[in-house]
């Protein structure tokens, strides 16, 4: 019952997401526009961080960008099935709320990841040279961190009840995550309080993750703002506390 659960939810959604084009393409628009023209602009403006150019540094980052984006709006959509009385029908079913859970970050994981892989194969483009064990373990840590993503949206999603709340989301929660992420420069140039709380985000991490399996050739230790081991085994962490607050989300709802 519990697995049906599961399946069942992660069906709809990407069945919605492939039946949704649009949708691709908006999404694939926004990491593209900051890696070739926001990047681009600023390469020329600042040094070579550790031999790394700057379009190759923040490359993780825009993969930690669309990570974010995809994974919170997918997980956002359950404040448009409240609205549609969608996850009324779903928390009436004899199901744990962990299924719910799960099924909601995992649905949100396979949309985030695809996009996430679409991204990566650009990394010709951009003069870095990946072999199949880099991919392979870039394409993991997508997907660890899309499902840690994916778990905070819904704990955030389950706290607001209407669409017009999406801007509070957007400005206050989503830009100050990137931003504060190592995705644009690294943490440890960032003031000692923003420090703190960028140590704070779940994605810093993700991000770290990537650089490690994507830069580690070109950029030495200087890429780095945390050890790889502390980078999986906060993603791993966060994303069981986050599943854990959602179901116990959920079960106010009833």
């Amino acid at each position: 019952m519990e697995l049906n659960a599961v399946y069942v939810i992660v069906a709809r959604e990407f069945k919605k997401f492939v039946r949704e084009k649009s949708r691709l393409f908006s999404a694939l628009a926004r990491p593209l526009l900051w890696l070739f023209i926001v990047g681009a602009g600023i390469s020329r403006l600042v040094p070579v961080e550790s031999g790394v150019p700057y379009t190759q540094f923040i490359f993780p980052g825009i993969l930690g960008m669309t990570i974010l984006f995809s994974s919170i709006f997918s997980s956002i959509s359950i404040i448009w099935d409240k609205e549609f009385g969608f996850m009324k029908e779903i928390l009436v079913a004899p199901v744990s709320r962990f299924s719910i859970v799960v099924g909601k970050a995992l649905s949100g994981t396979i949309v985030s990841t695809i996009q996430a892989v679409i991204i990566l194969a650009l990394f010709p483009f951009l003069g870095l040279k990946l072999n199949v064990i880099q991919i392979s373990e870039a394409i993991i840590i997508c997907i660890a961190l899309s499902f840690c993503i994916s778990a905070l949206g819904i704990v955030i999603a389950t706290f607001y009840e209407s669409y017009e709340s999406f801007s509070v989301i957007m400005n206050f929660i989503i830009m100050p995550m990137f931003f504060l992420s190592g995705a644009m420069y690294p943490v440890r140039m960032l003031p000692p309080v923003l420090q703190f709380v960028s140590k704070l985000n779940p994605l810093t991490y993700g991000i770290d993750a990537i650089k490690h399996v994507i830069l580690p050739s070109i950029g030495g230790r200087m890429s780095y703002d945390f050890s790889f081991h502390t980078s999986l085994i906060v993603i791993i962490t966060t994303s069981v506390i986050f599943v854990f607050f959602g179901a116990k989300a959920f079960e106010r709802k009833d």
